[in-house]
C-alpha cells in the first residue's frame, strides 16, 4: 500500500506534468488521479467584477475619513503576524475528501490548540471513496489553530492546521 507521502508526491509530479489523468494498480489497490479543468474556475470569475460596482457607492459614505486612524494602529499587528506566520507550517489537505478530527464519534480528537507534535504524528484523518487516511503532523511543533471543522469537506492544498515549529 502507498504511504500518504508517496501519495502526496505522485500528486505533486501529476499536477506539474501536462497529464489529466493518472491510474495505478498495484496488489489489487488502484488510485486514480485526475486534473480539475480550469474553464470552470474561469467562468466564475468574470462573476466578480458585477459585484464591484456596489463598492463605490458604500465608500462615499462619510464613514470614510473615520476609517484611516484605525488602519494606522492594526498595521504594527500586522508586522508582528507576518514574522509570526514565518515561524508557523500549515498542514494542507493531501486530497479531496471529509475531515475528521478523531477516530471515530466516540473517540477523542487526535489533536487540540496547544498539543505537541512531532512530524509522524497523526493529527486528522481525511475520508475519500470510503478509504480513510490518516494525516501526518509534517512539523515537530505546537497546534496553534485548527483551520477547519469535523466533517467538513475540505479541497487539496486547503490549509487544516496551523503548527508553530520548533
Amino acid at each position: 500500500m502507498l504511504k500518504i507521502q508517496e501519495i502526496r508526491e505522485l500528486i505533486k509530479l501529476i499536477d506539474k506534468s501536462s497529464i489529466d489523468e493518472f491510474q495505478f494498480e498495484n496488489d489489487g489497490e488502484k488510485i486514480v488521479l485526475k486534473k480539475n479543468e480550469v474553464k470552470i474556475q474561469q467562468a466564475a470569475e468574470p462573476q466578480a467584477p458585477a459585484a464591484v460596482p456596489f463598492a463605490p457607492p458604500a465608500q462615499t459614505a462619510p464613514s470614510v475619513p473615520a476609517q484611516p486612524a484605525p488602519q494606522e494602529s492594526p498595521e504594527a499587528p500586522a508586522a508582528e503576524k507576518t514574522q509570526e506566520d514565518a515561524n508557523l507550517h500549515k498542514v494542507e489537505s493531501p486530497m479531496v475528501g471529509t475531515f475528521y478530527a478523531s477516530p471515530s464519534p466516540e473517540n477523542p480528537a487526535y489533536v487540540k490548540i496547544g498539543d505537541k507534535v512531532s512530524k509522524d504524528s497523526i493529527v486528522c484523518i481525511i475520508e475519500a471513496m470510503k478509504l480513510f487516511n490518516e494525516i501526518e503532523a509534517e512539523v515537530n511543533g505546537e497546534i496553534v489553530e485548527i483551520l477547519v471543522e469535523n466533517g467538513q469537506l475540505v479541497e487539496y492544498g486547503q490549509p487544516l492546521f496551523l503548527v508553530k515549529a520548533e
